[in-house]
C-alpha cells in the first residue's frame, strides 16, 4: 500500500501518531552542539550479527525520521554505535569509548550480560537511560535496574502470553518446555511453570539441551512419552528447533510447537522448512508486512525499505522510538536530561499510540511493555499470521 492509497481516516490517524511521537512540525534542526546522544553497543559481527545488523538499521531509520521532522523541540538525536561481536568485554569497551567522547543520554545494550555488567556504572553516573536487545526477566526490576527498560515483554511475560493463549484454546492442556542450557534458556522456566500451575495447565516435561545444533533423538523420545498438547521452545534462535519438530512429526506427535521472540523472525521460521508449517509464537510488534488497520509508522518503514525487515529491525526501531518519547516528555516537562528524569518520562507513557508498531496502545509503568500477540506460520502464504488478539498482561 502506498501513501496515495491511504484513505482520509488513515492519513489523519497517521498524522496524529507522528505528531504524538514528535515527528511532525517544522522546527529548524539544531546544530551539533545541541544534539542528544544515543550510544550503542551493537553486534554487527559474530553470532548475533543476524539481529544486530537489523537492530542497527532500525535505530538509524527511526532517528532519521525523527530528525528530518525537526527532532525534539529542535534538538536532534545523534547515534554513535560500536561493533561488539556480541562480547561483553567488547561492549564495555565500546561503552567507555563512546561515553568518554560524547555526553550520552541514551544507550542501547546488545546483551543481558552487558546490561547486568554495566548496571552499577549506569547507576553511578546517573546520566542516561538504557534499553537494548535483552528481554531478560531479571532486568524487569525497577529497584535493581532503575535506569533500564525492555521494549516489549520480558521472557517470563512472553511465557505468560503463550500460556494464556493455550488455556483459552485448550483449558487444562498438557505443556512441555524445551530450553537451552544457558542463562537465556533457563530465564523463564521456573516462573513459567508457576504461571502454568495458576492457569491449571499441566507441565508434563521439561527438557534442556545445549544451544545450537545437537543430536536431539533421545530428547524427542522423552517428548513423545510426555505427549504434550503444546511444546514451548526457549533459549534458541533456530537449531535445534527444526530437528525437534521434524523428528516429533515423524513419530506421529500432534503437539503444537511454539517459540519466543528471537525465534519469531519470518525468515528464521521459513528456514525450518517443512517443520515450520503451523509453528506458533509470541511477537510484541506487528510484522513488517502486516497491513491490518492503521499503522502509519509501519507504512513509513515500508516506504523507506521496500524489502522485508526483520524482527530485530523492528526491535531497534521501537527501542529508539520509546527512548525518544521519554526524552520528549522530559524536555516538555522542563526537566534536566538525567537518567532518572528520562526514565520517569518513559514511565509516564500510558495508553500510547506507537503508530501501529504495537497493535494496541501501550503503557510502561515499570521496566517492560507486557503486550504480545500469538502468530502462526502459514506455509502457503510463507508468513507468520495472527492466531490471537493482542494480549495485555
Amino acid at each position: 500500500m502506498t501513501t496515495s492509497r491511504l484513505n482520509r481516516r488513515e492519513m489523519m490517524a497517521g498524522s496524529a501518531a507522528l505528531a504524538g511521537l514528535g515527528l511532525a512540525g517544522s522546527q529548524v534542526v539544531a546544530q551539533d552542539g545541541n544534539q542528544i546522544v544515543l550510544g550503542a553497543s551493537v553486534p554487527l559481527t559474530g553470532v548475533f550479527a543476524f539481529a544486530g545488523v537489523g537492530i542497527h538499521a532500525g535505530i538509524q531509520d527511526y532517528l532519521k525520521i525523527l530528525n528530518d521532522s525537526g527532532g525534539i523541540k529542535g534538538r536532534t538525536i545523534k547515534y554513535v554505535a560500536e561493533d561488539t561481536g556480541y562480547k561483553v568485554d567488547a561492549s564495555v569497551a565500546a561503552f567507555n569509548k563512546i561515553t568518554s567522547q560524547e555526553k550520552v543520554a541514551l544507550y542501547y545494550a546488545d546483551s543481558t550480560g552487558f546490561a547486568k555488567t554495566i548496571n552499577p556504572e549506569l547507576d553511578r553516573r546517573g546520566s542516561m537511560m538504557m534499553g537494548g536487545a535483552s528481554f531478560a526477566t531479571e532486568l524487569n526490576d525497577p529497584k535493581k535496574y532503575p535506569l533500564q527498560f525492555i521494549a516489549g515483554p520480558d521472557y517470563t511475560e512472553m511465557f505468560g502470553i503463550l500460556l494464556r493463549y493455550i488455556v483459552k484454546e485448550r483449558p487444562g492442556a498438557r505443556v512441555a518446555f524445551v530450553y537451552s542450557d544457558t542463562e537465556f534458556g533457563r530465564d523463564p522456566i521456573a516462573q513459567g511453570e508457576a504461571i502454568a500451575k495458576d492457569l491449571k495447565l499441566s507441565v508434563v516435561e521439561k527438557i534442556v539441551t545445549p544451544p545450537g545444533s545437537v543430536d536431539v533423538s533421545t530428547e524427542v523420545l522423552k517428548l513423545r512419552r510426555a505427549n504434550p498438547d503444546f511444546t514451548i521452545f526457549h533459549g534458541y534462535v533456530l537449531a535445534p528447533i527444526p530437528e525437534f519438530i521434524t523428528h516429533a512429526k515423524q513419530m506421529g506427535m500432534r503437539s503444537n510447537f511454539m517459540g519466543t521472540f528471537w525465534t519469531m523472525d519470518n525468515s528464521t521460521v521459513q528456514r525450518m522448512g517443512e517443520a515450520a508449517d503451523g509453528f506458533l509464537g509470541v511477537m510484541p510488534y506487528r510484522y513488517y508486512y502486516d497491513k491490518e488497520g492503521s499503522a502509519p509508522l509501519l507504512e513509513k518503514i515500508r516506504q523507506i525499505r521496500p524489502e522485508y525487515q526483520s524482527t530485530g529491525y523492528l526491535q531497534g526501531f521501537v527501542t529508539a522510538m520509546l527512548m525518544a518519547e521519554a526524552i520528549k516528555r522530559t524536555v516538555e516537562a522542563g526537566k534536566e536530561l538525567t537518567g532518572a528524569n528520562i526514565k520517569a518520562g518513559l514511565n509516564s507513557i500510558k495508553d500510547f499510540d506507537t503508530g501501529g508498531l504495537f497493535g494496541v496502545p501501550i503503557s510502561i509503568p515499570g521496566n517492560s511493555v507486557p503486550v504480545g500477540r500469538i502468530y502462526r506460520f502459514d506455509a502457503k502464504a510463507k508468513q507468520m499470521l495472527p492466531a490471537s488478539d493482542w494480549i495485555k498482561l
